[in-house]
């Protein structure tokens, strides 16, 4: 099938500055991104900039990129536009790729893209796995989410969901089963609904959680949950991530 992977890069990071030009084994992270998100087969791969820096890197190493403006509140907006500006149809498949996510399994970018095209019902595609720990279940930073019976997101959330209330009537000691889901924050959208997306009024409980995910439940709309198999590879928020991340690269080529 045919879908274009979009990956939002802003160079601003509060805890790592210039993040998406850090330097992983001689190549810009976003660079390192973009060529995973490749080999997923996707018939574009599209870096969507908000710094003339970022584009010259993306440039430099043959990556499409659009230039868009630097005063998106997200993600999201961002993506908006660059469809805009790449002029895609309503229809057409999108993955948001996250532009610190060198580890990033191309076969689960691939999955995502072929969940929404085989769900009508749903205007979003995403992914989660099994919790396997009391510590990541009680996360307030590891998103959990719910579904129904056809595994679309009832609920995103920070807290320890579903609550297990007889195991864990003395405290979360124990996971429930089945096991809880961690989301992982990859997504497909259709063109036409990611370019209307800003223009839906924020969810309270999108504001209470900061969980952007939560505007589409509210506004109605539905979002398909594949189940992946592991967790994936490790994002990059930190300059300790950074090396972790490195390490791996210098061990074994990505």
């Amino acid at each position: 099938m045919n879908f274009t992977v979009l990956i939002p890069a802003r160079l601003a990071s509060t805890r790592l500055p210039d993040k998406p030009l850090a330097d992983i084994a001689g190549l810009p992270m976003v660079v390192r991104v973009a060529q995973r998100a490749a080999a997923s087969g996707a018939a574009r791969v599209v870096v969507a900039a908000d710094d003339p820096r970022i584009v010259q890197a993306c440039n430099a190493a043959a990556i499409e990129v659009v230039l868009t403006r630097t005063d998106h509140l997200s993600g999201s907006d961002r993506l908006a536009e660059a469809c805009t500006l790449l002029g895609l149809n309503g229809d057409d498949v999108v993955v948001n790729v996250q532009g610190d996510e060198p580890l990033i399994d191309p076969a689960l970018v691939r999955r995502c893209a072929e969940l929404l095209a085989a769900r009508s019902d749903c205007v979003m595609s995403t992914a989660a796995h099994a919790i396997t720990s009391v510590e990541d279940f009680a996360n307030p930073n590891v998103v959990k989410v719910v579904l129904d019976a056809a595994q679309r997101a009832l609920y995103f959330t920070r807290a320890p969901v579903p609550w297990w209330r007889d195991g864990n009537a003395q405290g979360l000691t124990a996971l429930p089963q089945p096991l809880p889901l961690r989301h992982i924050g990859l997504y497909g959208y259709r063109a036409g609904f990611l370019r209307g997306f800003p223009a839906l009024p924020p969810a309270p409980l999108e504001q209470i959680e900061s969980l952007e995910q939560l505007r589409v439940l509210w506004h109605g709309h539905r979002i398909a949950v594949g189940i992946a198999d592991d967790a994936p590879g490790a994002g990059v928020d930190t300059p300790e991530d950074l090396a972790r991340v490195r390490a791996v690269f210098a061990k074994t080529p990505v």
